[in-house]
């Protein structure tokens, strides 16, 4: 077996998501590399010493130039906000390292452009990590429409509701600064529901979106703990997102993505209405997808629930039973399982930046609609 010595360059969240796929993939799926957490990299000595002892590094440092020069590392994972993508990722494609990166890829379709430039000129394997689409119950939603048991697919339907930043007092942080994120809701989560859409419907060809910021300010955390009067920073991005869209096969559709939706945790949906029946997912329920076929008898015409398990996409790694239940870090795990065969069998991965440069084309769309208030062709 191959060892694939990995550098996690972020170690906030999704470097714990990131870390626990790698130690996980091994125990659920076999491949032919084996991940090394070699080095993890963060802004100070001591969150980067504190991470890379928690997620089993085997050393740290605060200077991500000198992890991608490093000929012992062989693949870069990039878990920082998404300002730095685009330079971390071209310096480690000119590298020669494979590359896994968080979504959005990119601040902008521009952006991106750069960086699936840089890893197609190096021939490097790179992967997006749109995470959601490994749920067994998506994967499962691909197989039932690649059968084509739903017939001429009409409509697609998608949320992504959440309210972690509902509070005005939730504080201030790069997810609300443009020149950080590049977006809002936008970028933040309704990028998980395009990839959903193209993943299952196909590609977007035009949009017509309105975005809202309903908090413009938000208190700046002060580092020491005090007292003191609070200061506030000014937030820049949107906060919720609703759009139609039109897809290139000829389905209509509609998002709705918000981040401050009250009682509303994580709530990925989608519908998918075709000629011969409809498919429904819920992520708060995410090991169970809802399918009604329209040549059923009239007197046993409904929607059925299907359990995933054992049977069904990436079942015969995860539990022995259906119903069992998976969570975020499983959808993770799954991902590091891809991006490590990808490597292994040096064929491409999926999503790769290819596909993150398109949901930043759709996603600038949305923005441009917004602010013109007009059909917004998505750039080819």
């Amino acid at each position: 077996m191959t060892d694939l010595r990995i550098a996690l360059i972020g170690g906030g969240f999704m470097g714990k998501a990131h870390a626990l796929g790698y130690v996980a993939a091994p125990m659920f799926f076999s491949a032919a590399v084996r991940p090394i957490r070699q080095v993890l990299v963060e802004q100070t000595e001591a969150f980067a010493a504190a991470q890379a002892h928690r997620y089993g590094f085997e050393r740290w440092t605060t200077d991500w130039r000198e992890v991608v020069a490093d000929p012992r590392i062989d693949a870069v994972d990039i878990a920082t906000p998404n300002d730095s993508h685009a330079e971390i990722a071209i310096a480690a494609a000119e590298a020669g390292k494979h590359i896994l990166c968080e979504k959005p890829l990119a601040r902008t379709a521009d952006e991106a452009a750069t960086m699936l430039s840089a890893v197609q000129r190096a021939g490097v394997i790179h992967m997006t990590a749109f995470n959601f689409r490994r749920t067994p119950a998506i994967a499962l939603a691909r197989e039932i429409l690649d059968e084509g048991r739903l017939g001429t697919i009409q409509n697609f339907r998608g949320t992504y509701l959440q309210d972690w930043p509902a509070d005005p007092d939730h504080p201030y942080a790069w997810r609300f600064q443009r020149a950080a994120a590049g977006s809002g809701a936008v970028g933040d989560i309704a990028s998980h529901v395009l990839d959903i859409a193209r993943y299952l419907v196909g590609e977007v060809s035009e949009v017509t979106a309105m975005t809202r910021r309903y908090i413009d300010q938000r208190p700046i955390p002060d580092p020491t703990g005090g007292e003191q009067t609070p200061r506030y920073g000014k937030v820049d991005v949107d906060d919720e997102v609703l759009a139609l869209l039109r897809f290139e096969g000829g389905a209509v559709g509609s998002l709705e993505a918000t981040r401050v939706a009250h009682g509303r945790h994580n709530y990925l949906t989608f519908e998918i209405h075709g000629s011969g029946g409809t498919l429904c997912f819920d992520y708060e329920q995410r090991d169970q997808l809802r399918v009604a076929y329209a040549d059923e008898p009239a007197n046993r015409r409904g929607f059925r629930t299907i359990y995933t398990g054992p049977p069904h996409p990436y079942g015969e790694g995860l539990w022995p039973g259906p119903a069992l239940g998976i969570g975020y870090g499983e959808t993770k795990i799954i991902e590091c399982h891809e991006f490590l065969t990808a490597v292994a069998e040096q064929r491409p991965a999926t999503p790769d930046f290819e596909d993150g440069y398109r949901v930043a084309r759709i996603a600038d769309a949305l923005l441009a609609s917004a602010e013109t208030s007009t059909w917004t062709p998505v750039a080819r």
